[in-house]
C-alpha cells in the first residue's frame, strides 16, 4: 500500500468497555456494576482489496469489532475509520424492514449504501436469482423464512456494489448447497479486488478465501499475520482453553444417557499408529430401547476426516447403568496435528453429544522411508498407504 493512499480500513487503539448493574442490597445504596472489556487496544490496518478473515473462540471480541466497524454501536476509546461504502451481513436480516417486501428492501439496502435506482436494477435480477425469491418478492420479509431471510440478505449484501464487504458468521443458516454458493460468491467478490472482513469459526473457508488473519482472545489481537500462522495460533490457545466437555451439565441431547469418560490410550501418536480410545456411558435416567453410537474424528481446521456409526458395523447396544467402550481406528494414516473425538449417542433421538470428548496429537514423523522436501506431502488431508511399481520391466 503506497503512503498517499489511505487504507480501506483503519483501527487505532480500539476499546469497547459493557457496564453491567447490579442489584443493590438495599434501596437506598447506590447499584453496583461491573465491566465487561468487550475489546482492548486492538490496532490494525486493511489495505484496500486485501481479504482478511478474524478468528477467535466465542466471546473473544468478533461480533463486537463489527459492530463497531458499522457503527452499530460506538467505541468506548480509540477509533475506526472505514473509506468507502460498506456492505455487511452481521445478522440474519440486519438492515431489513421486516414491514417491506423483499422487492423494496433490496431498494432500500441499496439507499442506504448510496447507491442510485439505475445501479441497483443493474444488479436486481442477480440478487433475486442468487437468493431464490422469485415468487416471495412481493411478499413482507416478516414472513420469511430464517432461509429465505439469509439468502436473500447474503445476496443483497454480496451483489451490491460496496467497495467493502463485513460478513459475520452467518451463514451456518443455510443448507450445505446455499453454503457452497455462498463460498463461491464470496470467492468471487474476493477477486473482484473489494475489500472484504470475514469472521468464522470454519478454518477451512479463511483458508481458502483469505490472504490474512487477526486472531482476537478475549478482546485482544493476539494475531496478525498469515493465515496459516493464525490458524496454529488460533488452535492452540482453543485446546490450551479448552473446558471440560465432560463436565458441562448443558450439552445437547436428552440426556438419558451420557458419556462420563474418554480418554486416548495414549497423548501421542505416529501417523500410522492405530489410535485407540477409551471411553464410558452411563445411564442418568430411566431408557428403554437399544441405541447406536457415532464417533467423529475431527481435525484442527474442524474438518470431520471420518465419521466412525457402529451402525455400519451392525452394531446397536442396549442400555445398562454403567458401559465401557474401546473404538480403535486404524485407517486413514493421519496427517501431523491436532484431532478430537466427537461422541453422539442416538436412539430416536440424539441422547448425547459430547464434542471434544478427547484429543489427541499426530507427530511430525513422516510413515514413509524417505526423506524428501515438504510440498512430496503439502497437499492432501491424510497420508495413503501405498505403493508404486513399473510393470514393463525391473528398472526403477
Amino acid at each position: 500500500m503506497s503512503s498517499n493512499k489511505p487504507p480501506a480500513i483503519d483501527v487505532r487503539s480500539l476499546s469497547k468497555q459493557y457496564r453491567f448493574e447490579e442489584r443493590s442490597s438495599a434501596w437506598w445504596k447506590p447499584s453496583p456494576h461491573s465491566v465487561f472489556q468487550a475489546l482492548e487496544n486492538v490496532s490494525f490496518t486493511i489495505a484496500p482489496g486485501d481479504v482478511v478473515g478474524v478468528i477467535g473462540r466465542n466471546g473473544a471480541g468478533k461480533s463486537t469489532l463489527l459492530k463497531v466497524l458499522t457503527r452499530i454501536t460506538s467505541p468506548t476509546k480509540g477509533s475506526a475509520d472505514l473509506y468507502g461504502r460498506v456492505g455487511s451481513l452481521l445478522e440474519v436480516g440486519t438492515g431489513f424492514h421486516p414491514e417491506l417486501t423483499g422487492r423494496e428492501n433490496i431498494f432500500l439496502n441499496g439507499a442506504i449504501l448510496g447507491m442510485r435506482r439505475a445501479e441497483i436494477r443493474a444488479e436486481f435480477d442477480a440478487i433475486v436469482a442468487f437468493a431464490g425469491v422469485e415468487r416471495f418478492l412481493e411478499t413482507p420479509v416478516k414472513r420469511y423464512s430464517s432461509g429465505m431471510y439469509v439468502r436473500l440478505a447474503f445476496a443483497v449484501a454480496a451483489h451490491l456494489r460496496s467497495e467493502i464487504l463485513l460478513i459475520d458468521e452467518v451463514l451456518a443458516v443455510g443448507d450445505i448447497e446455499f453454503q457452497k454458493r455462498c463460498l463461491g460468491k464470496m470467492r468471487e467478490v474476493a477477486q473482484s479486488g473489494r475489500t472484504v472482513l470475514f469472521v468464522s469459526h470454519h478454518l477451512q473457508s479463511v483458508t481458502a478465501l483469505c490472504t490474512r488473519a487477526l486472531v482476537l482472545e478475549s478482546g485482544r489481537l493476539v494475531h496478525d499475520g498469515s493465515v496459516q500462522s493464525g490458524v496454529e495460533r488460533y488452535i492452540a490457545g482453543l485446546y490450551s482453553k479448552q473446558p471440560d466437555a465432560l463436565a458441562r451439565t448443558n450439552r445437547p441431547g436428552s440426556a438419558e444417557l451420557r458419556v462420563v469418560k474418554a480418554k486416548p490410550e495414549r497423548d501421542f501418536y505416529e501417523c500410522a499408529d492405530e489410535k485407540r480410545i477409551l471411553f464410558s456411558i452411563e445411564r442418568r435416567s430411566p431408557f428403554e430401547g437399544p441405541f447406536f453410537l457415532s464417533l467423529h474424528l475431527t481435525d484442527a481446521a474442524g474438518s470431520v476426516v471420518a465419521q466412525c456409526d457402529s451402525r455400519l458395523l451392525g452394531m446397536w447396544f442396549n442400555a445398562a447403568a454403567h458401559m465401557d467402550f474401546e473404538f480403535v481406528i486404524r485407517n486413514p494414516w493421519l496427517k501431523p496435528g491436532s484431532y478430537r473425538i466427537d461422541i453422539f449417542i442416538c436412539a430416536s433421538g440424539l441422547l448425547d453429544m459430547c464434542e471434544h470428548a478427547c484429543v489427541f496429537e499426530v507427530l511430525p514423523i513422516l510413515p514413509y522411508p524417505g526423506a524428501v522436501a515438504d510440498e512430496a506431502t503439502a497437499n492432501g488431508v491424510v497420508f495413503a498407504d501405498f505403493t508404486l511399481q513399473r510393470k514393463d520391466d525391473a528398472s526403477t
